[in-house]
């Protein structure tokens, strides 16, 4: 098993623990169908459309509600952080179909389900890969995009991958992964505004980042002062960054 795939096994039991432990909260939450899959999300606040999409093994409360991003971004817009598919409250499918570029699409019919026409695309980790995705994919629903902890999946980086699994987060999900990685091509055609957002100690950085600056060296790179990968979204620096750049980016005021 690569370095790699370890590391993202060790996310998965870390955090569905910490998610399972929560999933009591008091919390308000919603819930919509996509096509057939339950998905469970958090509306908050009013302006223009932020959607915030958590990393793997996580949940829209773990990674942005507690971490006080939500109550952040909130003051000024309107922010749609859900639950993907196989996490949190929402349904946990056992076939690979369910993820993968699904989940893209599950985002993109979440914003249908809420009349809005295009959004702020931000992602964190697996969130990262989905959000870039769906930039690529779907460019006249986005406004700008973030990738939080998280750069370019490479098609030869990411092989189909058969671990097994490592907590509450499906093992399918994992296998389906691979599926979210992106052509050179597909990276070079995007014009929506992005930026990366990495801790200064994540270890993913190499592998995704580095390979990302050279091939969109018209997209920033801010690092995280005193953050590996889980800690990241608990960093102030890092809810401000994000602010900041739906600011520049927005059509509103």
């Amino acid at each position: 098993m690569s370095r790699v795939r370890i590391f993202f096994l060790i996310v998965v039991v870390i955090l569905s623990a910490s998610s399972q432990a929560l999933c009591d909260n008091k919390q308000s939450f919603n819930f919509f169908d996509a096509k057939g899959v339950r998905i469970r999300y958090l509306l908050q606040g009013a302006g223009e459309p932020v959607v915030l999409i958590h990393g793997l093994g996580s949940s829209a409360l773990l990674n942005w509600k507690l971490p006080g991003i939500i109550d952040l971004l909130s003051k000024k817009r309107q922010v749609i952080a859900l639950d993907l598919p196989g996490h949190g409250g929402s349904d946990k499918p056992d076939k690979q179909e369910a993820y993968g570029v699904q989940m893209v699409e599950d985002v993109v019919l979440l914003l249908d389900y809420l009349s809005i026409k295009k959004a702020h695309i931000v992602g964190f980790s697996l969130g990262g890969m989905i959000a870039l995705k769906l930039i690529s994919q779907h460019p006249d629903r986005t406004l700008s995009g973030v990738l939080g902890g998280m750069g370019w999946l490479r098609e030869a980086v990411w092989d189909k991958m058969s671990v097994p699994n490592g907590g509450s987060t499906p093992t399918a999900c994992i296998n389906s992964m691979g599926k979210l990685a992106m052509t050179e091509d597909a990276l070079k055609a995007i014009k929506t505004p992005v930026i990366i957002l990495i801790g200064d100690r994540d270890p993913l950085e190499k592998l995704f980042v580095a390979p990302l600056r050279e091939e969109r060296k018209d997209w920033p790179v801010i690092e995280i002062k005193d953050a590996g990968h889980l800690n990241c979204v608990v960093k102030k620096q890092f809810g401000e960054e994000i602010v900041k750049w739906v600011a520049k980016n927005s059509v509103s005021p």
